[in-house]
Parts: structure tokens; sequence; C-alpha cells
């Protein structure tokens, strides 16, 4: 008995992805650097609010750079600019020191904007596969 497929469906669905990849991976990298903005002014306003009076300069220090690593991959570093002022205390105030406790004020908004980010990928995913 032989079978008989319709390959109909998956030239539409092959048509489709091709169409919409690109508008995925656009999307995506606006999620990636909105998520970036979010973390870094939050990261900001915790530390005006923990950092020592000696390190009044240390939250403008706090910025972020994103940088596509081919199509595919799309990624931003988030956190204090060493060669700014007192940016190079940033390893003392987040994670702490024998004598100084961490701050976590960068590992908090991390936290804060893990929830809000896999939203909008689920969201960009979502869209990019809808094609009925």
């Amino acid at each position: 008995m032989d079978a008989q497929f319709d390959m109909s469906d998956v030239r539409r669905l092959q048509r489709h992805l091709a169409r919409s990849i690109p508008l995925v991976r656009r999307d995506m990298r606006a999620v990636v650097r909105r998520g970036a903005v979010n973390i870094k002014k939050d990261w900001q306003s915790n530390a005006r609010s923990t950092a020592p009076k000696h390190a009044p300069a240390y939250p403008s220090s706090i910025g972020f750079d994103a940088a596509s690593y081919g199509p595919d991959i799309y990624m931003a570093i988030i956190g204090p600019d060493k060669g700014g002022p007192q940016g190079a205390l940033g390893n003392l105030l987040e994670y702490g020191s024998a004598k100084n406790p961490p701050h976590r004020d960068g590992g908090r908004a991390l936290d804060d904007e893990e929830p809000r980010f896999e939203a909008q990928m689920a969201l960009v995913v979502q869209r990019g596969l809808a094609w009925w």
C-alpha cells in the first residue's frame, strides 16, 4: 500500500518561518536591549539607596554594552565601568568582603527583570510561530 503525503502545509510553514525568522531576531534584540536598560536603571537606583557615603559616583558608573555575535546571538553586558569614577568599587559593593556585606544591587535588579524578560521573549517566539 502506497502512503500519500500532502506537503502543502509543510511548504506553507517553511515560507512562514523564512519570513518570520528575521522579524523574531529583530524583536529579540529589542527585548535584550530593553532588559539591559531596565537592569541598568534598577541597579543604579538600588546602588543610590545602598552605596556608602564615600562612593557617591558609583551608581553613575553603571552602564551596559550590547553586541551581536552572528545572526542568532545578541548579548548585553551590564555593570559598573571599572575605568569610570568609582566603578572599580563594583565587585566590593556587589559581592562584599570580609569586612563589608554584599549589597547585591545588580543581583536584585537582575532578579526583578528576569520574569519580565522571559515573558517578552515568550511573546516574541509565540508571534513568530503563529502561522494559522
